[in-house]
Formats: structure tokens, C-alpha cells, sequence
């Protein structure tokens, strides 16, 4: 394995670095979990989209730069380098925008895309329900085709950004006579069309990062849908597969975090008297590393023109316990002053409280950790179904 760059790969980390030291905001967002936060994200996103880097491996016609995921990934150790805001529209540009990519008609992708790239429209996904979490396939919400419309009705729950998104995309069941996997499809809805209710529900900090969303006769283009009608169980395995892969999770995040830990740890070695604390912080930085091989690998092999299937729920399980670990093991070095809010903080133990609040979530979205383990079981080792 070579693990060298190329001049070309060298010279575009020193192009994005560049672009980001000019570019990244002095002075933090607020959190896009507010209005006024959300709206500085939207902001930051078409800042982004006037340098062409809003999503680097889209194509330049809808606002990338045809960027490898070699380049994708350097792209993303220089953004989390320099301390770039979040990305509000990750759910459009990592999730939906990928299956478009693959499934879209061309006038679809033209209309879509590049505002997704822009910031222009923030996408939300709807796709749990209060009777489908973990189990998709239990999906009731309906959407009855009417001439050139579908008419929706039904409810989703733990929307993520959906209180200040401009659409979601969900999965509604559009056979009523089929039953789990068959008769759904894949459709795009805005969020201000008549009928549609957003209510937010607050996180353990307060804001609104989640939203219910009641449909209420609300009536959709059939245009709206994605791919054929009654392939949406497809289609959402699809985006499934980009969540729990390489697009969502960037191995940069990790490695970002692990610094800050090593960082943290050095802050208090001298007040350290559990030595397994020093333990999980090496087991940290050296799992961030190994992340970080792992995914360059695969990228490689993709790149290559080869193929990632099941072995995705291995990433996803890895990716989420490794962040739970890294900030339970930043809240023991904080010992009680972890208890303490940001303001009363040093500026070395700001934000592992919240880090740790929304690591707690990473075992469940993208598909519980106990469902990508029977995925392992069955579909990489063979076992049978309990």
C-alpha cells in the first residue's frame, strides 16, 4: 500500500487550505440548532458554493469540482483542520444528493443539486415514524397518486434540522394493499406546502435540533418522486449505504477529536491518578488512526472502481462507538468541573459536554448498532437468522 501523496493531491490540500484560512468565519456560529444559527450555517454554505466547494465531488455543471473521495478525504482533514462550521445540509449534500446522483432523471438532478450545494435549500429526512424506527419496513405514512399528484398523509418523527429545513425527503407507502418491504416509494416534499405541520421536539440541551412532521392531505408533483414507483425500499438502502459509509462520518472528525482529547489529556496528566484513563486515550487516538487507514483504503478500492456493501454496517458501528468513547473518556479527564455549562469552562474543556450529549445518538441514527450487527451476522458472516 502506497500511503504517499501525489503532487496533484499535494498541491489541492494546499489550494483548500488556502481557500480556508481566507474564508472560515473568526468567530463561531451559533449553534444551528437556533434560527439565527441556522441561518449563519445557510450562509457559510453558499460561502462555500462561491469557491466551488460545496460538495468537492459532485460535478462542476451542480457546483462541484469532480473531486476523487482521495481528494474528498483531504479536503475534509484541511476543513476540520481549520475549524470550519458544520455543515447544515448534511442530510442533502452526503444523503440525498449521492442518490440522486444514482437514481435521478436529469431534470431532477438539474433542479436539485445545485441548490443543494448552494445552501439554497436545506434538506431534512423523513423517514422514522412512531411505528417505524429501527424497523422502515413498518411504515404506515401514505401517499395515493391523483392524476399528476400524490396526495400524503401521515406522520414522521425525529426529523433532524426539519424546524428550519426548506424539504424532506421521505418514504411513504404508496401500494396500501402491500406489506413491509414492497409498495413504497421515495418522495420530495416541501416543507411550506399546504397541510404540512412542523413541531419541533427539544434535545437534552434545550434546542430544537428534531421535528414531527404531520401530513395532512398535502398534495406533491408526482415529479416529486424518486426512481419508479414501489422502489423505495431500494432507494433508501441506497442512501442508507452513503449514511453508514465513507460521505457522512469523515475520518477527520475523529482524528480532530482525538487531537483535542491528547490535548485535554496533556492539560491534566499531573492530576491523573487512574491510570486506565490514560489507556482509553491512547485506544482513542490510535482508533481515530486506524479509522482514518481504513477509509483511505476503501476509497482506494472505490476509486478503482470496486464497491462497498455490508461491510459498511462495520464503519458505522466503529465510527459511533469510537465517538462515545472519546468524549466519556474527555468527561473523565474533566472529572465533576465536566458537569460545569461551556461559559464556566476553560477553553480546553469547552464542548466535550455537548459532543458527549449528541455522541450518546450516533449508536442509534443511521440504523441502531443491534441492527448492523445482524446485518454483519447474516449478510458478512454467513450465520443464520436467530
Amino acid at each position: 500500500m502506497d500511503l504517499s501523496y501525489t503532487p496533484d493531491e499535494q498541491a489541492f490540500r494546499a489550494e483548500v487550505r488556502s481557500w480556508l484560512e481566507t474564508h472560515v468565519p473568526k468567530t463561531p456560529l451559533a449553534s444551528f440548532d437556533t434560527e439565527a444559527g441556522f441561518e449563519q450555517h445557510r450562509e457559510w454554505e453558499k460561502t462555500l458554493a462561491s469557491g466551488n466547494w460545496g460538495m468537492v465531488t459532485w460535478p462542476e455543471a451542480y457546483g462541484g469540482r469532480g473531486c476523487n473521495l482521495i481528494e474528498w478525504l483531504i479536503f475534509e482533514e484541511e476543513y476540520y483542520r481549520a475549524g470550519a462550521p458544520g455543515r447544515v445540509n448534511q442530510n442533502g449534500i452526503f444523503l440525498l444528493g449521492p442518490t440522486l446522483m444514482e437514481y435521478g432523471t436529469p431534470e431532477q438532478k438539474a433542479r436539485y443539486l445545485t441548490k443543494m450545494a448552494s445552501g439554497e435549500e436545506i434538506w431534512a429526512q423523513g423517514w422514522s415514524e412512531p411505528g417505524a424506527g429501527s424497523d422502515m419496513a413498518a411504515i404506515r405514512s401514505t401517499a395515493r397518486r391523483e392524476g399528476d399528484e400524490y396526495v400524503i398523509n401521515g406522520q414522521k418523527i425525529w426529523s433532524t434540522r426539519a424546524v428550519y429545513a426548506d424539504w424532506v425527503f421521505c418514504i411513504f407507502r404508496t401500494d396500501p394493499d402491500s406489506e413491509r418491504h414492497k409498495g413504497l416509494s421515495f418522495i420530495f416534499v416541501p416543507l411550506d406546502a399546504p397541510g404540512v405541520t412542523v413541531r419541533p421536539i427539544r434535545q437534552l440541551d434545550g434546542l430544537p435540533g428534531f421535528a414531527e412532521i404531520f401530513f395532512d392531505d398535502v398534495r406533491v408533483p408526482a415529479d416529486n418522486l424518486l426512481g419508479d414507483e414501489g422502489q423505495g425500499w431500494r432507494i433508501a438502502m441506497a442512501t442508507a449505504g452513503f449514511e453508514r459509509g465513507l460521505m457522512l462520518r469523515s475520518p477527520a472528525r475523529y482524528k480532530n477529536t482525538a487531537k483535542r482529547l491528547l490535548e485535554l489529556y496533556r492539560s491534566r496528566d499531573n492530576d491523573i491518578l487512574d491510570l486506565s484513563i490514560e489507556d482509553a486515550v491512547v485506544r482513542c487516538y490510535l482508533d481515530a488512526e486506524a479509522y482514518a487507514l481504513s477509509t483511505y483504503q476503501t476509497a482506494s478500492r472505490l476509486v478503482a472502481g470496486g464497491s462497498i456493501g455490508a461491510e459498511a454496517s462495520c464503519n458505522k458501528i466503529f465510527w459511533s462507538e469510537l465517538d462515545v468513547l472519546m468524549h466519556e473518556t474527555a468527561l473523565r479527564l474533566l472529572g465533576p468541573q465536566a458537569e460545569l455549562i461551556d461559559a464556566d469552562q476553560p477553553p480546553e474543556a469547552q464542548g466535550w459536554q455537548d459532543g458527549f450529549l449528541f455522541s450518546l445518538a450516533g449508536p442509534i441514527y443511521a440504523g441502531s448498532n443491534e441492527i448492523q450487527r445482524n446485518i454483519i451476522a447474516e449478510r458478512m458472516l454467513g450465520m443464520p437468522r436467530a
